[in-house]
Order: C-alpha cells, then structure tokens, then sequence
C-alpha cells in the first residue's frame, strides 16, 4: 500500500491523503475545485469547476502511476441535479471511455463547491 502525495493536487483539507494504491488499483480521494497554489476554490460555474477538479484528478492520478483512460469507477458529487447536463459536457471530454459512475446530489460540499469527483483506476 502506497500514499499518494502530489503538490500538483491540492493539499487535503481533513485527515486523508489524495489517494492510495493497492494491489494494481488507486483509489483517489474526491477532488474539489481548489487552486493547488493557493487553496482557493477556482471558478463560479459548474462548468469552470468541472475543469478544475478533472485537473486536480488528473493530477493525482499520474502521481500515482495511472491516468483518466485508467479509470474504472468514478463517484460524482453534485450540489445541484440542475447542473446534471452541463456538468456532463464536461465530464464527457475527460473521460471518453466512459467508466462506470455514480453521480448524486448532496446538501452541501466543503466550501460550498458545487462538485467533487472520486476514482478508482488501474496503475501502470
């Protein structure tokens, strides 16, 4: 089992770490749209923080050894369903190979983000 630390994410804001592998699988914590310079959350719109958080996904994936055309699973957190299309055209571009998903509306996000995205990939 391998910890995955990477300044190209964000730092994590509790008492977890980005992302873990084990036995040929990575399994990163949800992402949210927040600058890895600065920890501020980055965007307004489900569109701009799409882009962020698939970045910040991105980015701890390739620390630990695998990449988006990896990914077997993603769990999808939304603030608001209304958002459900653009949030797609989004998530379409980044993940062409359509891995299994989950997405759900929650109350509430961490610093009221309006998503959080987690994965599960393939290393190598």
């Amino acid at each position: 089992m391998k910890i995955i630390q990477t300044k190209s994410a964000p730092a994590a804001i509790g008492p977890y770490s980005q992302g873990y592998t084990s036995n040929g699988l990575l399994f990163a914590s949800g992402q949210i749209p927040l600058s890895p310079d600065t920890g501020a959350v980055t965007g307004s719109t489900i569109t701009e923080q799409t882009e962020q958080v698939i970045k910040n996904l991105k980015a701890v994936l390739e620390a630990g050894g695998s990449s988006p055309e990896k990914v077997l699973k993603t769990t999808c957190f939304l603030a608001n369903m209304e958002d459900f299309p653009a949030f797609n055209d989004v998530y379409a571009k980044h993940f062409p190979s359509k891995p299994a998903r989950s997405t759900v509306a929650v109350k509430q996000l961490p610093k009221s983000v309006l998503v959080e995205i987690e994965a599960i990939a393939e290393l190598g």
